[in-house]
């Protein structure tokens, strides 16, 4: 059972609109920084005390960098947001050097093999993790007045870091989206009929400025899940977005029909995204835009994985004559 103190900085999180996942996310690293100084309250901690469990995190735990800057992330928010308490900018603590993993990348030909092994049911979703270069999160949270066909894009709201951003639409699947805004259309009709129905969630105080729009077909999840259910939180009965680990489990089966030996994720599919991008000659801003990072670096790593441009170099041996 959570303690007070972690209920309170939940409520705050929430009070202030913080991501569901991001509020679990650094409620786990403060509880478990809490743990480390057994249970001392982390107003009666400081720098220093911040800065050794960073530095286990690296010695005796072995994470990743990223990982260790998720944690960082969450104890600057516990103090300077919360606690409202300054800390050390410069704090010095032992840096992770578990090496950042280079992204698993599918060629174009084993890209077109695992989308035809792609289920009917989830085929579109999935074409749009790839076809848009889209988070896992994204895909599924979007919502019917996010697809833009005039324009040809696709728009993310609220994406990692709270961002938003357009990204491209392929022409190819602009029937389908069609065709499943039109479906979207039938189920929320349905719905509409059950007398419990409140509606889709909407963000923050819009439902109270436009109480209508929740039973209107745009603001409805583009890919709904298969039937109503009772939101947590509200407890009212609503349609929710398809599960997240449906698309992991499509993925995942479709890699293995399609005979590839690689280790693929829904990410994959957005790493072969702005990798091929970068094989079409589109210019390294241009996909970091696609991606919506913060820093073009981020973007570099896939000039690493291409054979040719960015930072690749031609091996001499290709101009030596092997021996006979």
């Amino acid at each position: 059972m959570k303690s007070q103190f972690i209920r309170d900085v939940s409520n705050f999180m929430m009070m202030k609109r913080y991501a569901k996942r991001t509020i679990r996310t650094y409620l786990i690293w403060i509880a478990d920084y809490i743990r480390f100084h057994n249970y001392s309250h982390p107003s009666k901690l400081d720098s220093s005390h911040i800065e050794a469990y960073l530095t286990q995190l690296a010695v005796r735990r072995n994470l990743s960098a990223s990982t260790q800057a998720t944690a960082l992330n969450a104890l600057v928010f516990l103090y300077q947001k919360y606690l409202k308490i300054d800390i050390a900018k410069d704090l010095d603590f032992v840096n992770s050097s578990r090496p950042r993993k280079l992204p698993v990348v599918l060629t174009v030909e084993e890209m077109n093999r695992l989308l035809g092994m792609v289920s009917e049911r989830h085929f579109l979703p999935v074409a749009m993790l790839y076809g848009s270069g889209l988070r896992l999160m994204e895909c599924v949270r979007l919502r019917v007045k996010d697809i833009d066909f005039d324009f040809k894009c696709v728009r993310i709201w609220n994406g990692k870091g709270g961002k938003h951003r357009v990204v491209t639409l392929a022409d190819s699947l602009i029937p389908l989206l069609k065709t499943q805004c039109e479906r979207v259309v039938q189920i929320t009709q349905q719905d509409c009929t059950v007398p419990e129905y409140a509606g889709v969630w909407m963000p923050h105080q819009l439902v109270k400025k436009y109480p209508a729009e929740r039973f209107r077909p745009n603001w409805q999840y583009l890919f709904p899940a298969a039937k109503l259910s009772i939101d947590p939180e509200s407890q009212q009965l609503r349609r929710h977005y398809i599960d997240e680990k449906q698309l992991q489990r499509a993925v995942r089966n479709a890699t293995y029909d399609a005979k590839i030996d690689k280790s693929v994720s829904p990410h994959t599919l957005r790493h072969s995204f702005a990798t091929h991008l970068l094989l079409r000659g589109a210019d390294i801003r241009t996909v970091q835009e696609q991606l919506g990072h913060t820093d073009v670096k981020t973007t570099q790593i896939y000039t690493h994985v291409m054979q040719r441009g960015g930072n690749a170099v031609v091996s001499p041996l290709v101009s030596v004559v092997p021996p006979k």
